[in-house]
């Protein structure tokens, strides 16, 4: 590839980060990770509230300093570099910031100014992403005049307007009804197959599972685990997952002799069969009835196995 007019170059993954260390005097937020993000991936950076994940988004795009290491981003560091970076990025934050005295299409116009996009421009992009985000019929509403699902639709089209290589996501459909967020992911789909890099933090593993080409889960500040959604439910869940509700000693006691990873919830076990287990089926035989549910293992599967089933302030 060759180098682009400012003097970068295509090469090279387009997110590198590399030991990466924040700290808020005694409390360390994310204790030294390190990644990559190749062009036209989509990447999810999941974990639970408190795993440092938003204050990794924050210093992806210019928000947080970091305490130590290093961020690139089109091959610039983020600390010197990050006003060209930003003109090459776009962010879609999880709070509105949306400017309520100002209509759907004003709203998009006057956000593009911040990147010198004359007007004329401006405007054909807006009411193309608009377009794209079916808001055409909204565009003189104001904001407050929006459901949540439109409100968030045009959230998005904000981030795209400077038509960024890299779009940032953070937590995209929180709060969103069934529906909404089955319109968010639609137009997010045809943002991947167009090539656009993301990056996504989400609370909803189906979200991740169907986005994400790969991805990390972090806890306490560090990764835990690194992959596409498929490899790591069968790395960490198996393919097949059973639970058992109302369990008596005798499966539990089998469970111990034989090994079978498993979840202990009290009233309810979860077992957890990779394939070719040998376990499985003595289960199936000898300790299922009406209280046995047999599923595919999840992304949520793994998600709770590493980072554990106890509420997160």
């Amino acid at each position: 590839m060759s180098a682009r007019p400012d003097g970068t170059s295509d090469r090279g993954p387009i997110i590198d980060v590399q030991h990466l260390f924040k700290r808020y005097q005694e409390l360390t937020a994310v204790d030294g990770i390190s990644f990559a993000v190749p062009r036209g991936e989509f990447f999810g950076l999941l974990g639970p509230n408190g795993a440092g994940k938003t204050t990794t988004i924050r210093m992806l795009y210019g928000f947080t300093p970091p305490t130590r290491g290093v961020i690139r981003i089109f091959g610039m560091e983020i600390t010197r570099d990050w006003r060209r970076i930003k003109t090459r990025m776009g962010v879609c934050q999880q709070d509105n910031t949306l400017d309520p005295d100002l209509t759907v299409e004003q709203n998009l116009v006057v956000f593009a100014g911040y990147f010198r996009i004359r007007a004329r421009e401006a405007r054909d992009r807006a009411r193309e992403l608009l377009e794209f985000f079916a808001l055409s019929n909204r565009r003189s509403a104001k904001v407050m005049d929006l459901s949540g699902g439109m409100i968030r639709r045009l959230t998005l089209a904000r981030s795209l307007i400077n038509r960024p290589e890299l779009l940032i996501l953070d937590e995209p459909t929180t709060g969103l009804d069934p529906q909404s967020r089955h319109q968010v992911w639609d137009r997010l789909e045809k943002l991947k197959a167009s090539g656009l890099t993301v990056v996504l933090t989400t609370h909803y593993m189906e979200e991740a599972s169907r986005m994400c080409d790969r991805l990390v889960i972090v806890d306490h500040g560090r990764i835990l685990v690194e992959g596409s959604p498929a490899e790591l439910i069968l790395r960490h869940a198996g393919r097949s997952v059973i639970e058992v509700g109302g369990p008596d000693q005798a499966l539990r006691d089998y469970l111990s002799a034989s090994g079978m990873p498993h979840d202990d919830l009290g009233r309810r076990l979860i077992l957890y069969t990779p394939d070719g287990d040998e376990h499985a089926a003595a289960v199936r035989e000898r300790f299922c009835n009406e209280t046995c549910t047999f599923r595919t293992g999840t992304l949520e599967d793994v998600f709770l196995r590493l980072t554990g089933r106890e509420l997160r302030d």
